[in-house]
């Protein structure tokens, strides 16, 4: 039976301490709140500008492209705002790569 690798200390997240992840989540949610406000104001323009270039062509179709700019937008929005706030807040170095050891660090060497 090999012998399993001796086995690093678990990194602790500076997320785990309540004070660093009340601070992270408070700048995630501005984040979003203004990511909101931006929407909703983009949101508006392409309305405005669709109605002037088609006039009414049908209530649904401006729901629809409402609510697929909207989506797209936040749901956009949120995904950079969790990565910022992972890399922020120094979590991304708090995971354990197993295979760090493993790497020579010549990705372009030609053997």
């Amino acid at each position: 039976m090999p012998d399993k690798p001796p086995s690093r200390p678990q990194r602790k997240s500076p997320l785990e301490n309540p004070e660093n992840a009340a601070f992270a989540w408070a700048r995630f949610r501005r984040l979003m709140r203004l990511m909101l406000a931006i929407t909703i104001g983009v949101v508006i323009i392409a309305l405005v500008l669709l109605y002037r270039s088609n006039g009414l062509v049908s209530v649904h179709f401006y729901i629809a492209t409402a609510l697929g700019i909207g989506f797209a937008m936040l749901a956009t929005s949120a995904l950079m705002g969790l990565v910022f706030l992972s890399s922020g807040t120094g979590h991304d170095e708090s995971v354990e790569d197993p295979l760090e050891d493993e790497f020579d660090g010549d990705w372009g060497k030609k053997d």
